[in-house]
C-alpha cells in the first residue's frame, strides 16, 4: 500500500450487527458484542499503523432508542463493559478517545465513565478514536444552532466550531458496512466532500485487511471538492 494519500480521518457507520447475528443463528446482542470484543480495537490499532489520525465509529444513533427495550438495555451493558475494559486497553496503547453526540440522555454512571475516559486519554497521541453515541446529524446541528448568539456574523468556520466534532478534521472517507448505500444523517455538515464506500460485509466481519481494501479504494479516487 502507498504511504501517500492516506485518509487522515475515516468514519464508519457500523451497520449489520443484527443481520450478522441472525445469519449465524445467534442472539440479537451477539453481533454488538463481537464488534465490541473483537473488531474495534484491531481496527483502531491498524488504522494507526497505516497513518490514519482519526477513526470514528457511529455506535448508537438518536433513533436507536426506538429499538426493543431488551436490546437497548443489552447495548447499555455492552457500553459499560467497553468503556471500563476495552477503552482502558486503548488508553494503555496511547489512543485518545473522544465522544460526540448528546450523552446527556445516558444513565449517570455511563456519562461519568465517558467523562473520565475522555479526560484520562486527552493527551494520548497515537490516534484519536471517536465514538458517536446518541448521535444524529440533525440533532447535532440543532444543538449547535441553539448556541448561536449573532447569526448574521456567523461563518462556516464558526459554525464548525459549535459542532460536536470541533477540533476534528472532516472525514476524508465514510464507510457504511452491510451494503446499505445511505448515510442516515451521519455527519451531514462534516461529510459534504467525503468519499463514500459501501462494502457488503457486516460490521462484525470488518477486519484490518478490509480496512486496507477501503484505503486502497480511497487512494484510487480523485477528490475535487466541488472544483
Amino acid at each position: 500500500m502507498k504511504k501517500i494519500n492516506i485518509p487522515q480521518h475515516i468514519a464508519i457507520i457500523m451497520d449489520g450487527n443484527r443481520r450478522w447475528a441472525k445469519e449465524h443463528g445467534l442472539s440479537v446482542l451477539a453481533g454488538h458484542q463481537k464488534v465490541a470484543d473483537e473488531v474495534l480495537e484491531p481496527l483502531v490499532e491498524h488504522a494507526a499503523v497505516r497513518g490514519v489520525h482519526y477513526l470514528t465509529f457511529w455506535a448508537f444513533s438518536t433513533e436507536n432508542w426506538k429499538r426493543n427495550a431488551a436490546e437497548v438495555e443489552g447495548i447499555m451493558r455492552i457500553f459499560r463493559h467497553v468503556i471500563r475494559k476495552r477503552w482502558a486497553r486503548l488508553h494503555e496503547k496511547g489512543v485518545r478517545v473522544r465522544v460526540i453526540g448528546d450523552v446527556s440522555k445516558f444513565a449517570p454512571d455511563i456519562q461519568e465513565s465517558l467523562r473520565k475516559v475522555t479526560e484520562q486519554t486527552k493527551d494520548n497521541k497515537k490516534i484519536t478514536a471517536v465514538f458517536a453515541l446518541n448521535y444524529g446529524g440533525r440533532n447535532e446541528i440543532l444543538r449547535a444552532i441553539q448556541q448561536i448568539a449573532h447569526p448574521e456574523a456567523l461563518t462556516e468556520e464558526d459554525f464548525s466550531g459549535l459542532l460536536d466534532t470541533s477540533g476534528i478534521p472532516d472525514p476524508d472517507l465514510i464507510i457504511r458496512t452491510s451494503g446499505e448505500q445511505r448515510l442516515s444523517g451521519f455527519l451531514p455538515w462534516q461529510g459534504v466532500y467525503s468519499e463514500l464506500y459501501f462494502p457488503p460485509f457486516h460490521m462484525p466481519d470488518f477486519t484490518p485487511e478490509r480496512l486496507d481494501e477501503a484505503i486502497l479504494e480511497y487512494q484510487q479516487r480523485q477528490r475535487r471538492f466541488g472544483k
